[in-house]
């Protein structure tokens, strides 16, 4: 083992990731889950995937019945919890507007 590997990052697994930012999505009072995807007062506003070795977010720009969509690729960790404080960050924009 070199000293390389020490210091590498587990490996990044999206099921277990996906798992983990669902959960972390319900703990968000205003979405609801429904399936693969989460909605705010009835508008679908995220969905979720997990693809290979990554996860694919899709999130709205803005919740409306036609939404203009923004599409991330997520392969590790810390681009899901910077996804997750993106949403966050949107929710309370939301919510002022």
């Amino acid at each position: 083992m070199s000293t390389d590997d020490f210091f590498a990052a587990p490996p990044f697994k999206p099921e277990a990731a996906l798992m983990q930012l669902k959960r972390s999505l319900r703990e968000l009072r205003p979405l609801v889950e429904r399936g693969e995807h989460f909605e705010l007062q009835g508008l679908t506003v995220l969905q979720l995937s997990a693809l290979g070795d990554h996860l694919q977010v899709r999130i709205v720009k803005q919740p409306a019945r036609s939404p203009e969509w923004e599409t991330r690729q997520l392969s590790n960790a810390a681009q899901v919890r910077h996804f997750l404080d993106e949403v966050k960050r949107r929710l309370a924009r939301w919510s002022e507007e």
